[in-house]
């Protein structure tokens, strides 16, 4: 790759991460942009991706907070950029790192979006009865079978904690397996087993019933990738939402996310199983539910701790 242009350098980096660590193709897709914004900047100051220095990121970085750019999304930034930096220095193809000097954003300790088990429970059960009976006798077939498709869609989001894009691109024999989990194949190709509800089998199977064709997928579409978009299932997300009286900037697919893992660890479940529920490769990635577990301990210390009584109310006294 000797005398490679920045795209050419774009391209080898984005190879590499999907032969050696299967990224995902949205991955690559963020990656390629970001690596196209970072480099046209570069290129604006004269400089070049092979021989620039900790200076020139830091001075994009800076540039990027005065633009706006929260610091969760600088900090992913910044990871992209180390990394197209680290395996240019790697190759051989630089002679130094320019990013491992600098320094990350700092980041305050952002909670995610929950919504509480009501409400929930008022989602799911709108849902239901918008699919037993959408706009009573006047629904269209094509209104039950959207009304039909989001309770699919919700029960299994809120049954599995499955990330949108595994949702949505479920295969049909997903509604038919006989097993009561389902084996996802997530980030890095990593698979895990997801187990299933009752409640989310039987709205896959109803599901099923109002699909035509032989599709393989079990949510289809007639978008690019055959099934449902991310977009459209957030869309129609929020329409739900409004139905259930929840504001629809509370809800997204990435709150039933959280609220299937929230949930989980306030009835007693143990992290590390929650963990491998969601799919994440790290625990720390699912330590932001820690605040869950602080809660609940908290809670057990003062109802099961011996000497968390009241000595007063007990009717015995200190020694």
């Amino acid at each position: 790759m000797a005398g490679a242009e920045g795209p050419d350098l774009i391209v080898a980096y984005l190879e590499m991460l999907a032969a050696e660590r299967g990224a995902a193709a949205n991955t690559l897709a963020a990656y390629r942009r970001d690596l196209d914004h970072y480099l046209a900047a570069l290129a604006a100051s004269g400089r070049d991706p092979l021989d620039t220095d900790a200076g020139e990121v830091r001075a994009y970085l800076a540039d990027l907070e005065t633009q706006g750019l929260k610091a969760a999304s600088a900090a992913r930034r910044l990871s992209c950029l180390r990394g197209f930096h680290k395996f240019l220095y790697a190759e051989g193809l630089a002679e130094t790192d320019p990013s491992a000097p600098v320094g990350g954003p700092r980041r305050g300790r952002t909670l995610p979006k929950v919504l509480s088990v009501a409400e929930v429970d008022d989602l799911l059960r709108t849902a239901r009865e918008r699919a037993v009976a959408p706009q009573a006798e006047n629904a269209t077939g094509g209104e039950r079978r959207r009304a039909v498709r989001m309770l699919c869609l919700l029960e299994t989001l809120y049954a599995t904690g499955l990330r949108v894009s595994e949702l949505v691109a479920l295969p049909r024999s997903a509604a038919t397996t006989k097993q009561r989990y389902l084996v996802v194949k997530g980030k890095g190709g990593r698979e895990r087993l997801v187990p299933l509800t009752d409640l989310a089998r039987a709205a896959m199977r109803e599901h099923l019933t109002h699909l035509t064709g032989d599709g393989p997928f079990l949510f289809p579409s007639d978008s690019e990738s055959g099934h449902l978009t991310r977009q459209a299932f957030a869309r129609d997300l929020k329409i739900a939402a409004a139905a259930a009286g929840i504001r629809e900037d509370r809800v997204s697919p990435h709150v039933l996310r959280h609220a299937f893992a929230s949930h989980l660890l306030q009835n007693g479940a143990d992290l590390r199983i929650v963990q491998e529920l969601l799919g994440h490769a790290d625990i720390s990635t699912t330590q932001i539910y820690t605040h869950v577990l602080d809660e609940r301990l908290k809670s057990m210390v003062r109802d099961l701790h011996p000497l968390m009584d009241d000595p007063a109310e007990s009717g015995t006294a200190p020694v």
